[in-house]
């Protein structure tokens, strides 16, 4: 098996390989990976961060070796958070731009290395990884007003079917990506992202940066939103915003009507 990781700003990740194929997601600027299929100038990834699969072009594949894929793989990984920050590439004197929820892997002292690559990256990020299992009641009630101060930072960013970035995101990207702003995992799609956490039987029983579940009339789960509080959620749908939420799902005040019908909340933190 072979290993890469994203050198570029953001990489599309396809559900075929081809220029035409829809986008399904996209690799951000450090996430590992694992190439499990080629086909012509197409690489088969599985991210590291959450097992996605898909397509991207081998033009956009940076490939390392085993030994280095498992070194970063068990280091600190940190997390950008300036909404795009430049990246200094020293060896080939270059910049790259890097957007919000970017990885770092072995970052220290504003450098990391991958391979004979030298990096500089003066911008804003999180070293600090959160576990349930050492957090008190405190810091995770500091958590949750964070997550609800980070899923913000997204607000307006306007809907993109596959998209993990502020310049374009979908519902469960937006999610993600809000959790890896804290160093929490989620999986990448809606239905996959409900499977994980505690359910909370009561929408009165819920606290801010919870998940709620919406589904369709073939009860499919097809949407998923944070919550701000017991009556509001952030999410994508759209765009990044907020609005109001009730036990039958979200009320679009502009729209003055029910856009997503509820259909179960958990707990991650």
């Amino acid at each position: 098996m072979e290993f890469g990781i994203c050198l570029q700003s953001v990489v599309a990740v396809r559900m075929e390989p081809s220029h035409t194929a829809e986008m399904v997601s996209q690799v951000l600027f450090g996430e590992l990976y694992r190439i499990v299929e080629k086909e012509g100038n197409w690489v088969r990834v599985q991210l590291l961060y959450d097992n996605y699969e898909g397509w991207i072009h081998l033009l956009q594949s940076c490939s390392i070796t085993e030994q280095e894929f498992l070194r970063l793989a068990g280091a600190e990984t940190a997390v950008t958070i300036d909404l795009v920050q430049l990246m200094s590439h020293e060896n080939r004197q270059t910049m790259i731009p890097v957007v919000m929820g970017s990885s770092l892997p072995d970052f220290r002292d504003g450098r990391m290395k991958i391979g004979q690559e030298d990096f500089q990256f003066d911008g804003s990020v999180v070293n600090h990884s959160h576990s349930e299992d050492t957090a008190g009641r405190e810091e995770i009630r500091m958590i949750r007003q964070e997550l609800v101060s980070d899923a913000r930072l997204y607000l307006n960013a306007p809907y993109l079917w596959g998209g993990r970035t502020p310049f374009g995101i979908d519902c469960s990207g937006f999610v993600q990506m809000v959790y890896k702003l804290k160093k929490i995992k989620l999986l990448r799609d809606a239905a996959q992202q409900a499977t994980q956490g505690e359910v909370i039987s009561l929408l009165a029983e819920a606290e801010s940066g919870d998940l709620a579940f919406f589904d369709n009339e073939e009860g499919k789960i097809t949407h998923v939103g944070m919550l701000t509080d017991r009556s509001h959620l952030i999410h994508c749908s759209g765009k990044v915003r907020i609005d109001a939420l009730d036990h039958q799902g979200i009320f679009n005040d502009e729209v003055q009507k029910y856009t997503h019908k509820l259909r179960l909340i958990k707990r991650i933190v």
